[in-house]
């Protein structure tokens, strides 16, 4: 039987293609949501059906007789269902993203599926066991699962039992019938929270994470579609796990910065969460101790339900928090660690506890400077500096990957008056090494990561006893907990807050506010120290003093002034061209077609400009960033213009809907 499919294909083309199929054996009711082998041009490309007639739709351009044959099935069964294709074209359209791309973006790639193996349990296995709810955790449970809206949030400080939650809602869900979808940020750095829900759910549960193979991830994929895993856990591609009767989502940590997308399609698992759930009319549960500004404001309005934890319930009591002014208390040889963090540190070892100190730099120095001429080593295809690291005597750049041996006199100048300014985790771990000789120091950051499993072994080694102190970049901030651990310092609370970017102040705040969350939470007696030059900027101010209503309350009202989101809209398109002058032509283009093509007042056009990176990889980068009160304008002024524009061989465009950096 011979029929005609629609199949997108992974390319920036927002259309699919009209094929037909003689295969023998194939029915065209079985080959919907399966992948093929197509020729396309002189290539041969992996596409997925999305469609199929008996005859060539009307509105296909191409004689039937000029239509090209589907080569062969790679499934047996679908890997795509109907909801997932829904749930791809609102993406595609709320995104701007082609259709194939979107899909494929979401499939896994593996062509032949294996067995994804198993998390190792070995150790605190009762830590991940059920426990008895408290009255507000129980409260908090009913009122997510009692029909009273679709969107929910569970807020309350670190160690306050919100993963108990969220695991006693997966099971009420499961028991229903249905499944559920657990969302983390970064399943490497949540290894706790992931071996949580495995050890709940067991063979029931599946690990969708950046570790597993193309056949791993598409064995993980089918047990799903099949209903032998109904418990997902994964990161933000997870988001489109293809869990049939999906009950409810969860997602863990929402304020933080990896659900959004870096590249095409460019979206957040938040809204597409969002999205589902209501579409699909189940709740949606969300949880952080540091909301999203814009979570925050919907819960003041209504739109989210939020239910408050306030109490940890380990016998741990909230940290006595306290900040270091490095320009009047810092260390007088100009080390990383003040006297009175240095003299923590001491104490807390002298009683046997434990250290976690925070940087969230990477390197031994930040940068390399002439003290004659003031000239900077920048990296040659980035506008940044570059770091030096110690261990592998290279200046490396931390955005292309660009190194070179350090110089021995100015490149500029030919002085030899040349230094190294600023500090990374490297230096920290130098120092400390020096200062507190009998201490057992260890670094996590992912210059110190090398193999696979192995941040998983040195925090279990820490949890052990087996170091004294760990220090690191935000890797130590995320949702880790040790019974040991007394103090906290934060070593640099400035390092994010003077970027030119408007959430630098509320990622500061989420930073501050969870790395201090690990001190404390088993015992009475933890301590925070934070250093700053800043003591007094209000997020760093506020979250020393636990202030959090206070830190939305000023940043909601700063937002307002400035007309930034949550009261406004925003949608960025970055040119960039390896060719001098060719991105700011284009910016400078596109910003007078945008304006001339749409209706004065829609929204606003700030740009074109150069983007606070001016170079990354060799590219030039401009931008023009559109903003308005409601995002379908900027979408369909944006949309419009993608689609007619013909940029130059030597520009690339990219489109970012609710951009979280203008970097």
């Amino acid at each position: 039987m011979s029929f005609f499919v629609d199949i997108a294909l992974n390319l920036p083309l927002n259309q699919t293609f009209s094929y037909k199929c003689e295969l023998e054996g194939e029915e065209m009711e079985g080959s919907f949501g399966r992948r093929v082998q197509v020729p396309f041009g002189s290539r041969r490309l992996t596409g997925i059906v999305t469609g199929a007639s008996p005859a060539l739709p009307p509105s296909c351009a191409v004689p039937e007789e000029k239509i090209r044959r589907v080569s062969r099935f790679i499934d047996k069964e679908p890997v795509l269902t109907g909801e997932l294709l829904t749930l791809a074209r609102w993406v595609s359209s709320y995104y701007l993203s082609a259709i194939g791309e979107t899909i494929f973006s979401m499939l896994p790639s593996g062509k032949r599926e294996t067995s994804a193996g198993g998390f190792s349990l070995a150790a605190d296995e009762e830590a991940w066991s059920r426990k008895e709810l408290s009255a507000e955790q129980q409260e908090a449970v009913d009122g997510i699962l009692g029909g009273n809206g679709v969107f929910h949030y569970l807020y309350g400080m670190t160690g306050s039992g919100k993963t108990e939650v969220f695991l006693s809602a997966a099971e009420q869900v499961l028991e229903q019938g249905k499944g559920v979808i657990y969302l983390v940020p970064e399943i490497g750095l949540t290894p706790q929270v992931t071996k949580a829900v495995v050890r709940r759910f067991g063979d029931t549960a599946a690990v969708l994470h950046s570790g597993l193979t193309p056949s791993n991830r598409l064995g993980e994929w089918k047990r799903i579609l099949s209903r032998q895993a109904r418990v997902v856990i994964g990161a933000r591609s997870a988001v489109f796990a293809p869990v049939p009767d999906l009950g409810l989502v969860i997602i863990d940590e929402e304020h933080d910065g990896s659900y959004k997308s870096g590249s095409s399609p460019r979206y957040h698992a938040r809204q597409v969460a969002m999205q589902r759930c209501r579409t699909l009319g189940i709740p949606l549960v969300m949880g952080s101790a540091t909301p999203s500004v814009e979570a925050w404001q919907l819960m003041e309005q209504g739109t989210i339900t939020r239910h408050a934890l306030t109490r940890r319930l380990a016998g741990g009591e909230l940290p006595a928090t306290e900040c270091v002014n490095l320009c009047t208390e810092g260390s007088p040889d100009g080390n990383s660690l003040s006297p009175r963090l240095e003299e923590a540190v001491t104490n807390a070892l002298r009683t046997g506890k434990q250290a976690i100190l925070f940087l969230n730099r990477r390197g031994f120095t930040n940068f390399f400077r002439c003290n004659s001429c003031g000239f900077e080593l920048k990296c040659k295809s980035c506008s940044v500096t570059l770091t030096y690291h110690k261990a592998e005597n290279r200046l490396k750049c931390h955005y292309c990957g660009y190194s070179v041996e350090p110089p021995h006199q100015c490149p500029h100048c030919l002085s030899l008056d040349i230094g190294y300014f600023g500090f990374g985790t490297e230096f920290v771990e130098s120092e400390v090494r020096a200062k507190v000789p009998a201490a057992r120091v260890i670094r996590v950051d992912s210059d110190s990561l090398k193999s696979r499993g192995e941040l998983e072994e040195k925090l279990d080694a820490f949890r052990k006893g087996e170091y004294d102190i760990m220090l690191g970049t935000q890797i130590v901030a995320k949702g880790l907990n040790f019974p040991n651990l007394q103090l906290v310092g934060v070593i640099l609370a400035d390092s994010g807050l003077h970027m030119p970017d408007f959430r630098a102040a509320e990622r500061t705040f989420a930073l501050i506010t969870q790395v201090s969350g690990r001190a404390g939470r088993f015992a009475p007696g933890g301590k925070v120290i934070v250093q700053s030059y800043s003591p007094d900027m209000p997020p760093i101010d506020l979250a020393v003093r636990g202030e959090v209503a206070e830190f939305y309350e000023r940043e909601l009202a700063q937002r307002k002034l400035l007309s930034f989101p949550p009261y406004s809209r925003l949608l960025r398109l970055v040119f960039r061209s390896p060719v001098p002058g060719e991105a700011e032509k284009a910016a400078a283009g596109a910003a007078e077609i945008i304006t001339r093509e749409n209706a004065p007042g829609e929204f606003e056009l700030l740009g074109p400009s150069q983007c606070p990176l001016e170079m990354i990889a060799g590219n030039w980068r401009w931008q023009i960033i559109m903003r308005g009160k409601k995002m379908p304008p900027l979408q369909r002024a944006a949309s419009a213009f993608i689609r007619n524009y013909a940029p130059s061989g030597h520009v690339y465009i990219e489109a970012d809907v609710d951009p979280i950096s203008l970097l």
